[in-house]
């Protein structure tokens, strides 16, 4: 008989991967399934103290890691960073905020601050590591955490939903440039995950209830929810996937 197909590695032996937000929350969940994977993991944040604490751990678990300063939102200067940086195989732009807020009572600096790290950083960062990879000729999975909250709307959401919305047009735009150089771009769209950028809305009974009505499985997410779908957009097992949003939503966006 023919030969039977196998199915393709999810192993990143050899690969660099720059996860940024990586301190705590999703970002250090996709750092530690990165490197659990065999990848040398850059993790990136703006403070040093639980970036430091986060890349012992992953050291005393025997994988490949370092911590590197970075405020995303200073372009200028992560672009200068990323200069004398090797380039990445995998980007996992996950450093983010949210400010809530009803729409008309939004802000000016508010609306600034959320878009200068969600919006204008990740698409900088993005980018930066895709002219990387252009000069060396290398292939690579660029990946940015999304939301669900860029397919919906939400109460008091409306600036984050504005930048989760761009990011996903963004994403859809550069993968369409970069796909004859092998780089592909997706993003992956969480619904409500405990971390400490969301302790905020877990601590209303009343968002509770709704966020639980609306997830179909029933329950909110957690941190390991997102690990496997990181590792799957970073591994050849995805190698056909670019310029699409991986929903991670329990059923939120099904209706």
């Amino acid at each position: 008989m023919d030969q039977l197909p196998r199915i393709p590695s999810f192993k990143l032996n050899g690969q660099r991967a720059l996860v940024t937000g990586a301190s705590s929350g999703i970002g250090q969940g996709c750092a530690v399934a990165l490197a659990e994977a065999g990848a040398h993991v850059v993790l990136a944040a703006r403070g040093l103290d639980r970036l430091n604490s986060t890349v012992e751990a992953i050291r005393e678990l025997g994988y490949s890691c370092e911590a590197l300063a970075l405020d995303v939102a200073e372009v200028e200067a992560t672009q200068a960073v990323l200069e004398n940086q090797q380039p990445f195989n995998i980007l996992v732009n996950s450093a983010g905020l949210a400010i809530h807020s009803p729409a008309v009572d939004t802000q000016i600096a508010d609306f600034d601050t959320v878009m200068n790290v969600n919006l204008r950083g990740a698409y900088f960062l993005t980018t930066a590591v895709a002219k990387a990879l252009k000069a060396s000729g290398k292939s690579g999975s660029l990946i940015n955490i999304s939301s669900q909250m860029a397919h919906v709307g939400g109460v008091d959401r409306a600036v984050y939903c504005a930048s989760k919305f761009a990011v996903e047009g963004f994403t859809k735009a550069m993968a369409i440039e970069w796909g004859s150089a092998g780089i592909r771009v997706n993003t992956i769209c969480p619904t409500f995950i405990r971390t400490p950028l969301t302790e905020q809305t877990f601590d209303q009974p009343e968002r509770v209830a709704w966020i639980k009505e609306k997830i179909k499985l029933g329950r909110t997410g957690v941190v390991e929810d997102i690990m496997g779908s990181v590792l799957y957009l970073a591994s050849d097992a995805s190698s056909l996937v670019t310029g699409t949003a991986l929903m991670v939503d329990g059923g939120w966006t099904a209706d």
